[in-house]
């Protein structure tokens, strides 16, 4: 079940279910707000996202209901989350799953929220989408790359959508500094294993996903494309582990292949490391599989659908990732 693509007038529901809305500044509000209006599309907000604890969170009650009330708006056609953080798997058990597959529609995030993505996936059939959350839309600098995948994917004609290489990265904290940014050179895809395939892609942020491991929210990895990224709390060994007990996971074996988002400097995760990792790993010899990937928790990132349809075709000479 694939949500209708955003139009001219169409409102956006920004909620928080993960870390509270109340830690962004002024000014990030601001320029987010008028980023989405510039294209359109009218923002407005979950009645409880200033609600904070000292987890940084609200309760659960007052995430579900915002969660459930953007659902249920008919006049809300997009739902982005706030930003990330640590609870949203706290929500799974409350959500109503019939609500959602009566009332489909956009809804979009990464990092923490690739718990609820996966979830609502695996429990509604609504492909849901890992890609910039609201606040994404206040970083002034190195913004243009994600933007124009959010646009391509959520607002343009087509039905394929092929995602190339950023021709620069940043791994900082822009929102403490908008001016005094670090830009890389995008040296490219790192093939890791040839092939071509297709399949339904699932997957996020790995830590976050692996959260969903013996439940029902766990979606099925039967004729899949993981795309798997980690956050700066990860490292090489941690890397391994996490990807490791994937593999254990009941139906494994129905991957066709696997992309890697790029890692965050901090974690000091090489290409030699990714390549080791992988290449230790027998169930994974036979799939197609690239790392440094536009997405994750560096800047910037396109956007891909979970439960999305998608072709992969990696080649020493080039990388082709086509959405469908």
């Amino acid at each position: 079940m694939v949500p209708v693509k955003l139009r001219q007038g169409d409102e956006v529901r920004v909620i928080a279910p993960s870390t509270s809305h109340s830690i962004l500044s002024q000014e990030n509000i601001d320029l987010s707000t008028h980023r989405l209006e510039q294209m359109g599309l009218n923002v407005t907000f979950g009645k409880h996202i200033n609600e904070t604890n000292s987890l940084l969170t609200s309760s659960i009650e007052s995430r579900i209901e915002d969660l459930h009330e953007a659902f249920k708006d008919k006049k809300v056609k997009a739902i982005l989350t706030s930003i990330g953080g640590y609870q949203a798997n706290q929500l799974l058990s409350y959500i109503d799953y019939d609500l959602i597959r009566n009332n489909p529609k956009i809804f979009c995030g990464y990092s923490d929220i690739t718990a609820l993505s996966n979830a609502i996936y695996a429990k509604s059939g609504l492909v849901t989408y890992s890609g910039i959350h609201f606040s994404s839309f206040g970083m002034k600098k190195g913004f243009d790359y994600s933007l124009d995948y959010f646009k391509k994917i959520f607002m343009d004609e087509g039905s394929t959508i092929d995602i190339h290489p950023s021709h620069e990265w940043s791994n900082d904290a822009w929102y403490m500094d908008q001016e005094n940014r670090k830009f890389y050179p995008n040296e490219g895809y790192l093939v890791i294993n040839e092939g071509l395939c297709e399949g339904t892609a699932i997957g996020g942020n790995l830590c976050t996903l692996n959260l969903l491991q013996g439940t029902e929210y766990m979606p099925s990895l039967e004729d899949s494309i993981l795309f798997l990224e980690d956050d700066k709390l990860t490292c090489p060994k941690t890397f391994d582990r996490d990807l490791q007990s994937l593999i254990h996971q009941p139906g494994f074996t129905g991957v066709k292949g696997m992309v890697i988002g790029r890692f965050e400097k901090v974690s000091n995760v090489s290409n030699e490391d990714i390549q080791t990792i992988i290449q230790t790993k027998r169930e994974l010899s036979h799939i197609p599989i690239v790392a440094n990937a536009d997405f994750g928790h560096t800047s910037p990132m396109f956007t891909f659908p979970i439960g999305g349809k998608v072709k992969l075709h990696v080649k020493q000479e080039g990388v082709k990732i086509t959405l469908n």
